[in-house]
């Protein structure tokens, strides 16, 4: 028995040196509640999920910064779509208005519009707008768009990149990445139907009292075409992957040649780890062949079939579409109005006089029977982002479908990212990229993080688990005994303090949110390992020197903990888990799969899905 909790406590966490971090983002010194204000500050961001999240807290932090009103911000990806439900505007298509509102009372004033007067003056362009490079330093807004916010009282940003304030800020603005935590991981709740349906999904994963991991792949075709990975993937998801870096080289994003040797990528860590790389790594970790596995992400580019050798290794891999039916994922969106057809029109039917007197004017007889027609392109065969591949070499505009596709998009990644962060452990294929975007899964880790400092999250370095996978290519599904031990020794140790160092020194620089320690954590006592704060190149704090929690958090902590173990106690005596490495070979219990899907049966897959 004693066994067996050991090997449940290594793959099911908590990870021992760091169950003392708490989290802990409230405010350290004085900070008064915003009184007199400069003026008003509106906003526009573009791009997917990862980017509105990280915006909206640098946004949050530069009203602060210039003490001025923040207008609710405007989520283009949603106002994009036409005929999306009346219910919800650009915000709140995502998070709730109201609860953001309130958590930044004491921060920020924020309102859901300008005033009337206002309001009209900006319909007629009066108002200056700036457009932020990505990662601005605090100067550039006290310098060039503060001037312009006295004077005009009304400042517009355009955000494209993401996050639009610089990841590390001095020492002396500690407070600000503290209010980025209070933003991130309080004021940004997801409205009220998605919050219910992911707790519905994380119940139905738990159903049967035991843990779920949750996987995103990183598969996403921006990601891949900036990195130059086409060559990992085959026929048309090549030339696609090709087809967008040519269009990141016009518009001046990348600035290398179109053909890269990905290969070399690969093997340099600027590639995702495949699925069936990430099976390999959780069956030499000792995860049982009847793990539930959540995959998140509303884009896997390659489709379904990229996922089957991961399939086959873990029966039990599911996703939103598995466990909710098709009326459960539509009331996320509520009712929409009807898109126009694209469906090509038939040609008038002709009467029978029109036909007798074409016949009549059809000329001599005998003559030739007229060519048949050519083969119609069936919708299937269109719809799809990759069904103009067959037809022209450019890539067409986005169709008002394609538009409500991006929207509903949204939504799906912030599912998965609710169950991503809920779940018991959770390992990443494509985070910290390098490209300076933020990322789905360094998001997630940070909120991990955050949240739940000693949970299973996993920070794989690449670049050195693909070098283990070329020494023994030639033996992947039966690997030797010392190549396990190395795979299984590079990931715990990702799981502890040296693999969060190694992590933090990539991914904090780029985005704060992904490493959001020391500054919005608190111990609850004090060790001597971490008595010297640990930091960058740049001398940014990365982890260390922690406030110790208050009394009130710590005594509550103590009695939830007694609790806690002995419920995981409870919980393993009732668990299945192999008792050795052979147990891994063998199929898993068919009785043991997940079987969640409702009443509803979804359409058979599509592989190119």
């Amino acid at each position: 028995m004693m066994v067996q909790k050991l090997r449940y406590r290594k793959l099911w966490g908590p990870v021992s040196s760091l169950e003392t971090l708490q989290p802990y983002a409230n405010t350290r010194t004085f900070y008064p509640v915003p009184k007199e204000q400069n003026g008003f500050i509106y906003a526009k961001i573009y791009g997917g999920f990862d980017k509105i999240r990280s915006a909206i807290c640098d946004l949050v932090a530069i009203a602060r910064l210039l003490n001025a009103t923040l207008v609710i911000p405007e989520i283009q990806e949603s106002l994009r779509s036409k005929g999306i439900s009346t219910k919800f505007n650009s915000f709140s298509y995502l998070y709730n208005e109201e609860q953001f509102i309130a958590a930044l009372s004491n921060d920020v004033i924020v309102v859901k519009s300008l005033p009337n007067d206002l309001k009209e003056a900006r319909k007629k362009t009066k108002f200056p707008t700036v457009s932020p490079q990505n990662s601005a330093p605090p100067n550039f807004y006290l310098t060039e768009v503060l001037p312009k916010l006295k004077r005009s009282k009304v400042v517009g940003l355009i955000i494209n990149h993401g996050g639009c304030l610089q990841s590390i800020l001095p020492e002396s603005m500690a407070e600000y990445q503290r209010l980025r935590c209070r933003v991130a991981f309080h004021a940004l709740q997801f409205r009220p139907e998605i919050q219910i349906l992911g707790n519905q999904i994380v119940e139905r994963l738990r159903a049967f009292g035991r843990p779920y991991l949750a996987y995103h792949p990183g598969l996403v075709r921006d990601t891949l075409a900036f990195h130059g990975c086409a060559e990992l993937f085959q026929d048309v998801h090549t030339e696609l992957i090709q087809y967008r870096r040519k269009q990141m080289i016009q518009r001046r994003v990348v600035h290398e040649g179109l053909s890269v040797d990905s290969v070399a990528r690969k093997k340099n860590g600027s590639c995702p780890l495949m699925p069936e790389e990430v099976g390999l790594l959780l069956r030499a970790m000792g995860y049982p062949p009847n793990t539930t596995i959540y995959l998140a992400g509303a884009e896997t580019f390659g489709g379904q079939r990229i996922l089957v050798p991961l399939r086959a290794m873990y029966a039990n891999l599911v996703d939103r579409t598995f466990l909710c039916s098709k009326k459960e994922l539509s009331s996320l969106f509520g009712p929409e109005y009807p898109l126009p057809s694209n469906l090509p029109h038939p040609p008038p039917v002709k009467s029978e006089k029109q036909l007798i007197e074409e016949w009549k004017k059809a000329g001599s007889r005998p003559r030739p029977l007229p060519p048949p027609p050519a083969r119609p392109f069936y919708q299937h065969e269109k719809e799809g982002w990759y069904g103009w591949v067959a037809e022209t070499d450019k890539e067409p505009d986005p169709s008002p479908l394609d538009l409500r596709m991006q929207a509903h998009r949204l939504l799906w990644d912030a599912l998965d990212y609710y169950v991503s962060v809920e779940a018991d452990a959770f390992f990443p294929g494509f985070n910290n990229d390098g490209s300076g975007w933020p990322d789905f899964s360094s998001l997630v880790m940070g909120h991990r993080l955050y949240q739940t400092a000693s949970g299973i999250t996993y920070r794989p370095d690449r670049k050195t688990l693909v070098e283990l996978f070329e020494t023994n290519r030639d033996n992947l599904y039966h690997p030797k005994r010392n190549w396990t031990v190395l795979v299984r020794d590079h990931l715990n140790q990702s799981l502890g303090v040296d693999g969060l160092l190694v992590e933090a020194r990539l991914s904090k620089p780029a985005s704060f949110l992904s490493h959001p320690l020391p500054e919005c954590s608190c111990r609850t006592s004090k060790l001597p390992d971490i008595s010297n704060p640990v930091k960058g190149k740049n001398g940014e704090l990365l982890y260390g020197g922690e406030d110790r929690c208050p009394d009130w958090m710590v005594h509550g902590l103590a009695m939830v903990s007694v609790k806690a173990t002995d419920a995981k106690d409870e919980e393993v005596e009732e668990g299945e888990l192999p008792e050795d490495d052979n147990d891994l070979e063998g199929d898993s219990d068919s009785g043991s799969r997940i079987d969640a899907r409702p009443a509803e049966q979804d359409d058979e897959m599509d592989p190119d899905d």
